[in-house]
């Protein structure tokens, strides 16, 4: 099964045509998204409203909880003070600027789900498990990073008895293949989809993962990490009309 999973939209909408546009190109069988739809760019109705009309299924991310909640908190980490000035002002505008429905939307979504694929049709057949979270299992708003210990996305995964782990938040895509004897596959994955409307790797172009999960398989998952580009100076000059901070269109260029 062909899975592509995109997160971290952040209300960017140029960016998130574009990857719908090389989705629907590649033909997977499923669109889910990881969370984090609105916030820092001036389009969350319009990025909700292209969701649900696709069908794509959606799991809540730490933004779109404190917009869901109607609350001034995002739960976001900001390192600085002009930073957390800077949150402030996005996340007033977004709960000003969406829609009794959008809201209600964000409200309904649930905080994580599970995949199970079998490679046969047999109740005993061995199942290949995916767990979808935006930050980690235990927290909504929890940044793992590539460089976290093996042992601790071990202990996440065999407490959700997952062979992959999928989530976002970091905005930083990767995939990594942890050898686990006592697992069913002797490996498990965690993959970062990176971010669609905010990308802080450096590249500025959107980024989303295209899963290819084939249970019957020795090594049943392929991961690719998928770079689209997108009107990056459109978008930016959007957020510079807007009420949003200018630093945020400099983040769309810079992609930090």
């Amino acid at each position: 099964m062909k899975l592509a999973l995109i997160s971290d939209i952040h209300a960017n909408l140029p960016a998130l045509q574009a990857v719908l546009d090389d989705i629907d190109a590649r033909g997977p069988d499923q669109v889910i998204c990881l969370g984090d739809l609105v916030g820092y760019a001036p389009w969350p109705n319009e990025v909700v409203t292209e969701l649900r009309r696709r069908g794509i299924v959606c799991i809540a991310g730490n933004y779109d909880e404190g917009v869901g909640l109607d609350s001034d908190d995002c739960g976001c980490a900001y390192k600085t003070d002009a930073d957390k000035a800077n949150g402030a002002r996005s996340i007033a505008f977004t709960n000003q600027q969406v829609t009794d429905e959008t809201r209600a939307y964000l409200r309904s979504l649930p905080r994580h789900f599970g995949l199970t694929f079998r490679e046969g049709r047999s109740s005993d057949a061995r199942p290949f498990q995916v767990l979808l979270v935006h930050g980690s299992p235990r927290k909504i708003n929890e940044y793992l990073f590539e460089d976290r210990a093996d042992a601790s996305f071990l202990r996440m995964m065999e407490s959700e008895d997952a062979d992959l782990m999928c989530f976002g938040h970091t905005h930083l895509p990767f995939h990594r293949a942890i050898t686990d004897p006592d697992g069913r596959w002797g490996v498990r994955h965690v993959v970062n989809t990176g971010s669609v409307g905010k990308p802080k790797d450096g590249d500025p172009r959107a980024a989303y993962v295209m899963l290819d999960i084939v249970p019957h398989r020795d090594e049943p998952l392929g991961v690719e990490v998928v770079r689209v580009e997108y009107d990056v100076e459109g978008a930016a000059g959007a957020v510079e009309s807007s009420p949003l901070p200018d630093a945020f269109a400099e983040a769309l260029r810079v992609a930090r």
